[in-house]
Parts: C-alpha cells; structure tokens; sequence
C-alpha cells in the first residue's frame, strides 16, 4: 500500500468515528428537554460536522473518497446506543463525555500517532482539540 492510501484509510477511519460522533449527538438532543442545554449540544454538533468536512476535504485532496456514513457497523452501534439512552439529563451528558473521551479523542490520538503526513496531522490535530473542548465543556455541566 502507498503512503498516501494508508493516510487515506487513516483519516476515513477517523472520519466514520466522526459520523458516529454526529449521530450520537443527534440522540442526545432528541433525548434532551432544557432549551439551552439542546442548543448547546447543537453548536457542539455543528463543530464536528466541520471537523467532517475538513476529513473529508483532506482525503478528497490525497485523491481518496471519503467514507459518508459511520459504516455498518458503526450503525449498528448508533442503534443500540439510541436504544439504551437513558433520559434523565445528568446521564446524557455523562454519555456524551464518554464518547468525546474514548473516540473523540483517545481513539483520535491513536489514529494520528499512524503514518500521517504534516497536513493530515494537523487537521487530525484541530479535531482532536475541538473534541478536547467539547469534553471540557460537558464536564464543566456536569459540576
């Protein structure tokens, strides 16, 4: 495999997890009552539908073709994750946390830590502070 496919393969990986970031957020906000808290949540979402894009863009410039779904088994994730969803306020919040935690950025730090390129590695690195903002933010909720 060339260098540029193994970046490519890198960064869909990083981007399916995105789309599921993306999902995640959508149950969360359907689950949430507090007008605030929904908005909140929405502009967090918007953040990682530019986080998206910018994957996106980035493997479209290597000549890739960026992955658009969270994949299927991403999916099947996302469902069962919809399904357990508690409604109580506090767990959405811890439930999003752990997601910004264990995808958004320890599985992100792993992804960069592969064979990118310095402009890849950027853009992995802009993803994985914006996510390390989304984490502060909740946990700072959560206090």
């Amino acid at each position: 495999m060339k260098s540029d496919e193994i970046v490519i393969e890198e960064l869909n990986t990083l981007l399916r997890g995105t789309y599921m970031g993306i999902r995640a957020l959508d149950h969360h906000i359907q689950k949430l009552d507090n007008t605030e808290l929904k908005q909140k949540f929405q502009s967090m979402q918007q953040e990682v539908k530019q986080n998206a894009q910018k994957l996106a863009q980035r493997i479209q410039d290597l000549e890739g073709v960026p992955a658009n779904s969270e994949g299927i088994s991403g999916r099947m994730h996302s469902f069962m994750h919809n399904l357990m969803l508690s409604e109580n306020t506090k767990d959405i919040i811890e439930d999003a946390l752990k997601g910004v935690d264990n995808y958004g950025i320890h599985y992100s730090e792993e992804v960069a830590k592969g064979d990118l390129d310095l402009e890849s590695k950027r853009i992995v690195e802009d993803v994985i502070n914006s996510n390390r903002r989304h984490a502060e933010e909740l946990r700072q909720l959560l206090q």
